[in-house]
């Protein structure tokens, strides 16, 4: 309940309706551009005015709205309340007489002051243009039955509001029936941009045995997801990608312990709780982790958007601190250098030594928000500088934290993505931190870090930048494998069906995986890499799909009837540009689980249940979020830094938006 919502339930003041918004808006808007107009003698000399509108609310704030004082009787009438645009409510009543034809309620003499009104800035207004229109300026209810008065023109009222506070505002009143939810919080609206993706099928294994798909051990969508939760909303469900989902959690996986073979394959088949009659196939790959002594030497660009935009607590000031947290991660001899991008981009910091810390601290922290955003333009001169200052025994890394609106610069996508793939040719990649919402082109930062040899992740807390940059400094930074390629060959004698849960933006022709000029994901130090096949056995009556008339008897052809499958992995290591195959079949044995994989494979059966059900999978039959919470918290194990508890609530805070 908002402040204005008690003053009028301690007054008995029926709420304003919100049905007057849009033309008291306006009217409000024109007049005082009108007024505007002819104290500056020329239009074009003008600034636009709803943001001239904001800037005057910015200055009386102070000086005004705080101390109007109101009183009510039966002949003056507490008339109108104006409500925020974007995330605040504004809250203003000004006593007129005579607007209406209908009396008020009375309430007793009081003086009744309004403090501490929230007023955005001409930025925050400017940023929320499409919004204006949604501030209320309203009346009072109307008793039943009595005649509805028609709205004053907006130049009377305006001049009435002018006599009365001269120095307080330009606005209308509408006069229009009210109703009992007037004064309400408007839903800012959602500009932020997901790629369009379609659920992988059911695939019958005699028509397409083999399934192919590039690793991603990005973790955006689960940060993301988790701050819409915890706004009490449910996500887009284009936000929701479960490879990313599984890929946030850490899983105690074989480690590998040879650097040339960097990962080792952990494989179970168990049963599908949501599907009776069905498997889950699980493949874990724990990457190999570096020790300090390992580690190479690093050359860090920092790519900072200090866009307009970025003007918000959990934008600019974050990625500061951010940034500074993973300086703490740095060896002293690695390198830092820092671009900025707004309306132009320019260099705030030349490639500086770590050891020199207070100096990089310092550039950081004189950064302010502003302008337009070129970020092309941005990423060109951090290239630049990650050129100049290569080194080709170090890892060369351009780090780049937006909230993703590029609107200036190279528009065109295909043409960003070809020049980064250039310049990871080269040996300079590109990793993305997300930040904010609002204007959050998550589609964009998929592409800019899938391209450039490095990790998308979103950072909506300092606890996540923790994360990422602190915790997990190694996978993000150093690269053990890059374009990593997983292919299934299913034996169609042992499996009738498969589905892929998840990767549906990573999925790769067949000839691809032979293919090493076709790029794939890359594994960082330490990662760990998840994914789930749904199978359906040749005996179960839970196939989907009806045998084809004429290829039927395919699978008596197949051998191996212990073996549900064949798994290859091919990869690169770091500086090579010759894959490595690793290969392995998938038999009966799988079946037999030890303790410590089998409470991480049904974890993580419990995020991919939540990432469909989050999708609203067709799949998932009736398995509730009762079930995943069950299923997450009987295998949480030690959780040492409570992520687990923290996506156990997680799907608490859904089950509840579902049901709001």
């Amino acid at each position: 309940m908002t402040d204005i919502d008690k003053l009028l339930q301690q007054q008995d003041i029926p709420p304003a309706d919100p049905r007057a918004r849009q033309a008291a808006m306006r009217a409000a808007l024109d007049e005082f551009a009108q007024v505007q107009q002819a104290a500056q003698g020329s239009p074009e000399n003008n600034r636009s005015s709803s943001q001239g509108f904001w800037q005057r609310l910015r200055l009386i704030k102070d000086a005004t709205l705080r101390n109007i004082v109101m009183t009510s009787s039966t002949t003056r009438t507490l008339f109108a309340g104006l409500a925020a645009a974007s995330v605040t409510v504004l809250g203003l009543f000004v006593v007129l007489p005579a607007l209406l034809t209908v009396s008020p309620p009375s309430i007793d003499e009081n003086e009744v002051i309004l403090s501490d009104i929230n007023m955005p800035s001409p930025q925050e207004a400017a940023a929320h243009d499409p919004m204006i229109e949604e501030i209320v300026v309203s009346g009072y209810a109307k008793p039943e039955g009595a005649r509805t008065p028609e709205a004053p023109p907006a130049s009377t009222v305006s001049k009435a509001l002018r006599a009365s506070y001269p120095d307080a505002m330009h606005m209308a009143v509408s006069a229009a029936p009210m109703t009992a939810d007037s004064v309400t919080r408007p839903i800012p609206q959602n500009r932020d941009k997901f790629s369009t993706q379609q659920e992988n099928p059911v695939k019958r294994t005699v028509d397409e045995p083999v399934s192919t798909f590039s690793v991603d051990v990005d973790t955006a969508s689960y940060s993301y997801v988790r701050r819409q939760l915890n706004h009490g909303v449910l996500p887009a469900k284009n936000a929701v990608r479960a490879e990313e989902m599984l890929n946030y959690f850490d899983y105690a996986y074989s480690t590998p312990t040879n650097r040339e073979q960097p990962f080792l394959p952990s494989i179970a088949v168990t049963d599908a709780p949501w599907a009776e009659g069905k498997k889950l196939l699980h493949i874990g790959i724990k990457g190999y982790d570096l020790s300090d002594q390992q580690k190479p030497k690093t050359n860090l660009v920092f790519l900072l958007d200090v866009s307009g935009s970025m003007n918000n607590p959990d934008k600019l000031p974050l990625v500061k601190q951010a940034m500074d947290m993973l300086l703490g991660s740095l060896n002293p001899d690695d390198t830092v250098a820092i671009v900025v991008y707004a309306g132009a981009a320019g260099t705030v910091l030349e490639p500086t030594a770590v050891k020199d810390k207070q100096k990089i601290v310092t550039a950081m922290r004189n950064l302010e928000a502003g302008g337009s955003t070129a970020g092309a333009e941005g990423i060109k001169q951090a290239y630049q500088l990650a050129e100049a200052n290569f080194d080709k025994n170090a890892v060369n890394r351009v780090i780049l934290a937006t909230d993703g609106d590029f609107n200036v610069g190279i528009s065109d996508t295909e043409q960003l993505k070809g020049y980064i793939e250039r310049k990871r040719d080269q040996g300079i990649f590109l990793s993305v931190l997300g930040f904010g919402q609002g204007n959050y082109n998550d589609k964009l930062m998929q592409i800019l870090a899938q391209n450039g040899n490095g990790v998308a992740a979103y950072i909506d807390t300092l606890s996540e930048a923790q994360k990422v940059l602190v915790q997990e400094a190694n996978a993000a930074l150093f690269p053990i494998a890059k374009d990593v390629k997983v292919q299934l060959e299913f034996n169609p004698k042992k499996v009738a069906e498969y589905r892929l849960i998840g990767y549906e933006t990573r999925l790769l022709n067949r000839e691809d995986f032979n293919n090493d000029k076709v790029d794939a994901g890359d594994i960082g130090a330490g990662h760990s890499v998840t994914a789930l096949y749904e199978l359906t056995l040749t005996d179960s009556d839970a196939k989907l799909i009806d045998d084809s008339r004429y290829t039927k008897n395919a699978a008596k052809k197949s051998d191996n009837s212990n073996e549900y499958g064949y798994l290859k992995l091919r990869y690169k290591l770091p500086k090579e540009s010759e894959s490595k195959l690793l290969q392995r079949p998938i038999t009966n044995a799988d079946t037999q689980v030890d303790s410590d994989l089998q409470r991480e494979v049904a974890f993580a059966t419990a995020v991919a249940g939540f990432a469909q059900q989050l999708t609203g999978s067709v799949y998932l039959n009736n398995f509730s979020y009762d079930d995943i919470i069950a299923l997450a918290q009987a295998n949480k194990g030690d959780d040492l830094y409570g992520y687990r508890t923290e996506f156990i609530q997680l799907v608490r805070k859904a089950k509840i938006a579902q049901e709001i």
